[in-house]
Protein backbone atom coordinates (compact mmCIF):
# COMPACT_ATOMS: atom_id res chain seq x y z
CA UNK A 1 0.00 0.00 0.00
CA UNK A 2 1.51 3.67 -0.71
CA UNK A 3 2.31 6.06 2.13
CA UNK A 4 0.10 8.92 2.61
CA UNK A 5 0.85 11.97 -0.24
CA UNK A 6 2.46 14.49 2.10
CA UNK A 7 1.89 18.19 2.13
CA UNK A 8 3.84 20.45 0.13
CA UNK A 9 5.20 21.41 4.02
CA UNK A 10 6.14 17.73 4.49
CA UNK A 11 7.82 17.11 1.24
CA UNK A 12 9.84 20.20 1.55
CA UNK A 13 11.56 18.95 4.90
CA UNK A 14 12.50 15.67 3.42
CA UNK A 15 14.81 17.36 0.60
CA UNK A 16 18.34 18.08 0.69
CA UNK A 17 18.27 21.12 -1.96
CA UNK A 18 21.59 20.39 -3.58
CA UNK A 19 24.06 22.31 -5.36
CA UNK A 20 27.13 20.04 -6.31
CA UNK A 21 28.37 21.12 -9.61
CA UNK A 22 31.99 21.70 -9.47
CA UNK A 23 31.37 24.57 -12.06
CA UNK A 24 29.18 26.60 -9.29
CA UNK A 25 30.09 29.76 -8.11
CA UNK A 26 29.83 31.19 -4.75
CA UNK A 27 26.75 33.59 -6.42
CA UNK A 28 25.07 30.14 -7.21
CA UNK A 29 25.54 28.45 -3.92
CA UNK A 30 24.06 31.32 -1.85
CA UNK A 31 20.93 31.59 -4.20
CA UNK A 32 20.93 28.02 -3.75
CA UNK A 33 20.85 28.12 0.21
CA UNK A 34 18.57 31.40 -0.61
CA UNK A 35 15.79 28.93 -2.24
CA UNK A 36 16.66 25.95 0.37
CA UNK A 37 15.11 28.57 2.73
CA UNK A 38 12.34 29.57 1.39
CA UNK A 39 11.23 26.49 -0.13
CA UNK A 40 11.65 25.29 3.58
CA UNK A 41 14.07 22.27 2.96
CA UNK A 42 16.03 20.16 5.60
CA UNK A 43 19.07 21.82 4.49
CA UNK A 44 21.33 23.10 1.98
CA UNK A 45 23.96 20.39 -0.14
CA UNK A 46 26.71 22.26 -1.32
CA UNK A 47 30.79 21.48 -2.04
CA UNK A 48 33.37 21.93 1.06
CA UNK A 49 35.36 24.88 -0.70
CA UNK A 50 31.78 26.83 -0.53
CA UNK A 51 32.12 26.75 3.29
CA UNK A 52 31.20 28.85 5.11
CA UNK A 53 27.95 29.80 4.28
CA UNK A 54 27.06 32.02 7.50
CA UNK A 55 23.91 32.33 8.40
CA UNK A 56 21.70 31.16 4.96
CA UNK A 57 18.55 30.20 7.32
CA UNK A 58 18.87 26.68 6.81
CA UNK A 59 21.03 23.76 7.73
CA UNK A 60 24.02 23.56 5.65
CA UNK A 61 25.11 19.66 4.32
CA UNK A 62 28.37 18.97 2.56
CA UNK A 63 30.54 16.12 0.96
CA UNK A 64 33.25 14.26 1.61
CA UNK A 65 35.13 12.24 -0.15
CA UNK A 66 33.67 12.97 -2.91
CA UNK A 67 32.54 11.91 -5.86
CA UNK A 68 35.05 9.28 -6.12
CA UNK A 69 35.31 7.68 -2.32
CA UNK A 70 39.01 7.01 -3.09
CA UNK A 71 40.50 8.79 -0.60
CA UNK A 72 43.10 8.01 2.30
CA UNK A 73 40.93 7.49 5.23
CA UNK A 74 42.61 10.18 7.40
CA UNK A 75 42.57 12.75 4.52
CA UNK A 76 38.70 11.77 4.65
CA UNK A 77 38.34 12.11 8.46
CA UNK A 78 40.50 15.44 8.11
CA UNK A 79 37.95 16.93 5.68
CA UNK A 80 35.10 15.94 7.58
CA UNK A 81 36.53 17.98 10.36
CA UNK A 82 37.29 20.88 8.19
CA UNK A 83 34.18 21.09 6.89
CA UNK A 84 32.40 20.68 10.21
CA UNK A 85 34.77 23.86 11.94
CA UNK A 86 33.60 25.87 9.18
CA UNK A 87 29.60 24.95 10.05
CA UNK A 88 28.52 21.63 8.21
CA UNK A 89 25.97 19.99 10.33
CA UNK A 90 25.28 17.39 8.00
CA UNK A 91 27.97 15.51 6.24
CA UNK A 92 27.19 12.90 3.17
CA UNK A 93 30.44 10.60 2.45
CA UNK A 94 31.40 8.56 -0.34
CA UNK A 95 32.32 4.84 0.96
CA UNK A 96 35.68 3.50 -0.73
CA UNK A 97 34.36 1.43 -3.55
CA UNK A 98 37.22 -0.48 -4.38
CA UNK A 99 37.04 -1.94 -0.55
CA UNK A 100 33.73 -2.90 -1.46
CA UNK A 101 33.83 -4.43 -4.34
CA UNK A 102 36.96 -6.54 -2.79
CA UNK A 103 34.78 -7.38 -0.31
CA UNK A 104 36.69 -5.79 2.48
CA UNK A 105 34.22 -5.00 5.02
CA UNK A 106 36.29 -4.25 8.01
CA UNK A 107 38.37 -1.51 5.57
CA UNK A 108 34.92 0.24 5.23
CA UNK A 109 33.55 0.50 8.05
CA UNK A 110 36.63 1.49 9.74
CA UNK A 111 36.46 4.68 7.01
CA UNK A 112 33.10 5.63 7.72
CA UNK A 113 33.83 4.89 11.46
CA UNK A 114 37.17 7.73 11.13
CA UNK A 115 34.91 10.12 9.56
CA UNK A 116 32.10 9.73 12.36
CA UNK A 117 34.83 10.67 15.28
CA UNK A 118 34.76 14.06 13.78
CA UNK A 119 30.97 14.24 12.72
CA UNK A 120 29.65 13.58 16.62
CA UNK A 121 26.02 13.45 17.40
CA UNK A 122 24.04 15.72 16.86
CA UNK A 123 25.54 16.49 13.62
CA UNK A 124 24.48 14.07 10.81
CA UNK A 125 26.47 11.63 8.68
CA UNK A 126 25.04 9.85 5.74
CA UNK A 127 27.26 7.45 4.28
CA UNK A 128 26.94 7.08 -0.06
CA UNK A 129 26.77 3.70 -1.33
CA UNK A 130 26.76 4.07 -5.08
CA UNK A 131 24.44 1.57 -5.63
CA UNK A 132 23.93 2.02 -8.97
CA UNK A 133 27.71 -0.08 -9.14
CA UNK A 134 26.78 -2.74 -6.85
CA UNK A 135 24.29 -5.59 -6.17
CA UNK A 136 22.33 -6.88 -3.83
CA UNK A 137 24.60 -8.46 -1.56
CA UNK A 138 26.95 -5.48 -1.42
CA UNK A 139 24.37 -3.06 -0.81
CA UNK A 140 22.90 -4.55 2.17
CA UNK A 141 26.75 -5.54 3.49
CA UNK A 142 26.93 -1.67 3.31
CA UNK A 143 24.30 -0.82 5.03
CA UNK A 144 25.49 -2.80 7.63
CA UNK A 145 28.65 -1.59 7.97
CA UNK A 146 27.89 1.93 8.04
CA UNK A 147 24.92 0.59 10.77
CA UNK A 148 28.26 -0.61 12.52
CA UNK A 149 30.07 2.58 12.25
CA UNK A 150 27.43 4.94 13.63
CA UNK A 151 26.49 6.54 10.96
CA UNK A 152 22.62 7.94 10.65
CA UNK A 153 21.76 7.73 6.97
CA UNK A 154 22.51 5.30 4.06
CA UNK A 155 22.44 7.33 0.57
CA UNK A 156 22.06 5.45 -3.41
CA UNK A 157 24.33 7.93 -5.08
CA UNK A 158 26.42 10.95 -5.49
CA UNK A 159 24.96 11.77 -9.03
CA UNK A 160 27.92 11.46 -10.48
CA UNK A 161 28.70 7.81 -11.22
CA UNK A 162 28.03 6.74 -14.56
CA UNK A 163 26.64 3.23 -13.70
CA UNK A 164 23.42 5.81 -12.64
CA UNK A 165 21.63 7.06 -9.52
CA UNK A 166 18.80 6.32 -7.58
CA UNK A 167 16.34 3.59 -7.75
CA UNK A 168 13.48 2.22 -6.00
CA UNK A 169 14.47 -1.56 -5.83
CA UNK A 170 17.66 -0.02 -4.42
CA UNK A 171 16.06 2.32 -1.83
CA UNK A 172 13.52 -0.47 -0.87
CA UNK A 173 16.98 -2.86 -0.18
CA UNK A 174 18.53 -0.24 1.47
CA UNK A 175 15.08 0.16 4.29
CA UNK A 176 15.06 -3.42 4.36
CA UNK A 177 18.56 -3.60 5.40
CA UNK A 178 18.51 -0.80 8.23
CA UNK A 179 15.05 -1.03 9.47
CA UNK A 180 14.55 2.02 11.67
CA UNK A 181 18.32 2.26 12.46
CA UNK A 182 19.07 4.08 10.35
CA UNK A 183 17.44 6.74 7.65
CA UNK A 184 17.81 6.37 3.94
CA UNK A 185 18.64 8.95 1.50
CA UNK A 186 17.46 8.52 -1.89
CA UNK A 187 19.44 11.16 -4.26
CA UNK A 188 20.62 11.02 -7.57
CA UNK A 189 18.52 11.55 -10.47
CA UNK A 190 15.42 12.46 -8.97
CA UNK A 191 13.78 15.56 -10.87
CA UNK A 192 9.87 15.07 -10.69
CA UNK A 193 7.35 14.67 -7.55
CA UNK A 194 6.38 11.10 -9.17
CA UNK A 195 10.20 9.98 -8.70
CA UNK A 196 10.09 11.47 -5.06
CA UNK A 197 6.41 9.88 -3.96
CA UNK A 198 8.36 6.76 -5.68
CA UNK A 199 11.30 6.99 -3.37
CA UNK A 200 9.51 8.14 0.16
CA UNK A 201 6.83 4.63 -0.90
CA UNK A 202 9.82 2.85 -0.94
CA UNK A 203 11.15 3.57 2.06
CA UNK A 204 13.13 7.05 1.54
CA UNK A 205 13.36 9.45 4.94
CA UNK A 206 15.33 11.74 2.29
CA UNK A 207 15.63 12.77 -0.54
CA UNK A 208 18.47 14.63 -2.50
CA UNK A 209 17.74 16.50 -5.76
CA UNK A 210 18.86 20.00 -7.16
CA UNK A 211 14.91 19.96 -8.80
CA UNK A 212 13.67 20.44 -4.82
CA UNK A 213 11.14 23.71 -6.18
CA UNK A 214 9.79 21.69 -9.12
CA UNK A 215 9.05 18.67 -7.28
CA UNK A 216 7.00 20.87 -4.92
CA UNK A 217 5.65 22.53 -7.51
CA UNK A 218 4.42 19.18 -9.19
CA UNK A 219 3.22 18.25 -5.84
CA UNK A 220 0.87 21.00 -5.69
CA UNK A 221 -0.43 20.46 -9.32
CA UNK A 222 -1.56 16.92 -7.79
CA UNK A 223 -4.15 18.69 -5.78
CA UNK A 224 -1.85 17.64 -2.24
CA UNK A 225 0.04 21.08 -2.51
Amino acid sequence: MAAAVPSRAELAALLDHTLLRPEATRADVLTVAAEAAALGCACVCVSPVHLPLGDVGVPVCTVVGFPSGAHDPQVKATEAAVAVDAGAVEIDMVVPLGAVLAGDWGAVTSDIAGVRENVPAPLLLKVILETAALDAAQITACCHAAADAGADFVKTSTGFHPAGGATVDAVALMADAVGRLLGVKASGGIRTTAAALAMLDAGATRIGASASAAILDGLEATGHG
